[in-house]
């Protein structure tokens, strides 16, 4: 591996890291769709977004909205790594008198795009900025991430095709497809096949496997360059990193025990 690559990787893992001291600290719960996106956002805000933590409200950027709300602490993690504002304001996460909330707050913190948490709505505030973007600033991009569950909601796919009807090539959907939401199975709550219906709108399907960095950079390089639509399908690992949980129901609303954080970290 290269240096290069190995550095992301090792952000993917700090900000894991991240995640399991917010739980831990805030004895919190929803650490395992925040573990499962955070090789996602490591290559994000390391190798693909035009962004300038120092100027984060410059018109000249790239957006990254985060739909599937409950992973914010993985944005959280990210946005302090990337040199967004202190790490050390990672400790106020969700506790009293702290910063930051459960799900996403515009206000809270520079770099939080959009308020989110209410699932289905991402992908339609991506599709009125991409419009907006396309017509002053087209070189510039729209990456929205939802769940896997989170498209069972009507709204992601009336902005499917409107992004579609609008041929919006500077909108890219990543979809967490862990396998599980709240309550169980993706597949035993609502059988569906992304892949088949995005394409019978029009989009672009990449297929990539979420914690592989240097699969992730490829393929967001490459539905940078696409004159349609994309969408990456990311596989990945709820509750990554934490071996009792790691592709069970149980980790969307783990809370790291005490245990559980010092055995991380012992690694």
């Amino acid at each position: 591996m290269k240096k290069g690559q190995k550095n992301i990787k090792d952000k993917g893992s700090l900000i894991r890291d991240h995640i399991i001291n917010m739980s831990y600290w805030s004895k919190t719960a929803e650490t395992g769709s925040a573990l499962c996106i955070s090789d996602i956002l490591a290559v994000l805000y390391f190798k693909i977004l035009h962004i300038n933590p120092k100027k984060p409200d410059d018109f000249d950027r790239d957006r990254f909205l985060l739909s599937k709300g409950h992973g914010a602490s993985a944005l959280y993690a990210a946005l302090a790594e990337r040199g967004f504002f202190s790490v050390d304001k990672l400790k106020k996460y969700r506790v009293n008198g702290g910063i930051f909330h459960g799900h996403p707050s515009k206000e809270v913190a520079p770099g939080i795009e959009i308020s989110s948490g209410s699932l289905g709505h991402g992908l339609s505030i991506g599709a009125g900025m991409a419009l907006v973007l396309k017509k002053s600033l087209p070189k510039r991009k729209v990456f929205v991430l939802m769940g896997d569950g989170e498209c069972n909601e009507g709204s992601v796919w009336e902005a499917t095709m409107f992004i579609a009807s609008h041929k919006l090539n500077n909108v890219i959907a990543i979809i967490d497809d862990n396998g599980f939401q709240g309550f169980g199975k993706t597949s035993d709550v609502h059988t569906m096949d992304l892949a088949t219906k995005f394409k019978a709108f029009g989009w672009q399907i990449f297929h990539v496997d979420g914690h592989n960095p240097v699969q992730l950079e490829k393929i967001l390089n490459k539905a940078k360059t696409s004159s349609r639509p994309c969408v990456v399908i990311a596989k990945t690992i709820t509750g990554k990193s934490i071996p009792n949980i790691e592709n069970t129901l149980h980790a969307h609303y783990y809370i790291v025990d005490e245990k559980t954080h010092k055995n991380h970290h012992e690694k």
